[in-house]
């Protein structure tokens, strides 16, 4: 048993890593700023959830575990909030940045 919960362990964190290094290459392949920002919130916050899964099973359940859950829980709320300010700020800035519009094509 404790090997199949190792193995699911090591499948959930690699798993985990390689969202997020998808992440990074849509980060830098997306074409518009709010393309980028949809691409890094939901993939950081799934690779986020499948790595401190696999920590949780690797640990057992110990005082880490209920750390981990707490850090998860942490970058739960932080992670889409600090998304959300970001867009907004951008928007505020020059909302044409943000819907790729061309400002002189109202004229």
């Amino acid at each position: 048993m404790p090997t199949l919960i190792h193995a699911l362990s090591a499948f959930l964190v690699l798993t985990g890593c390689i969202f997020c290094l998808i992440g990074a290459f849509g980060i830098i392949r997306m074409p518009s700023f709010i393309t980028r920002v949809h691409a890094a919130s939901l993939i950081d916050s799934l690779g986020a959830i499948l790595i401190i899964s696999g920590l949780i099973l690797h640990s057992g359940f110990t005082l880490t575990a209920i750390k981990l859950i707490m850090i998860l829980l942490f970058l739960l709320v932080t992670g889409p909030t600090a998304i959300h300010a970001l867009v907004n700020a951008a928007n505020h800035e020059d909302p044409h940045y943000i819907t790729d519009e061309d400002p002189s094509s109202n004229i």
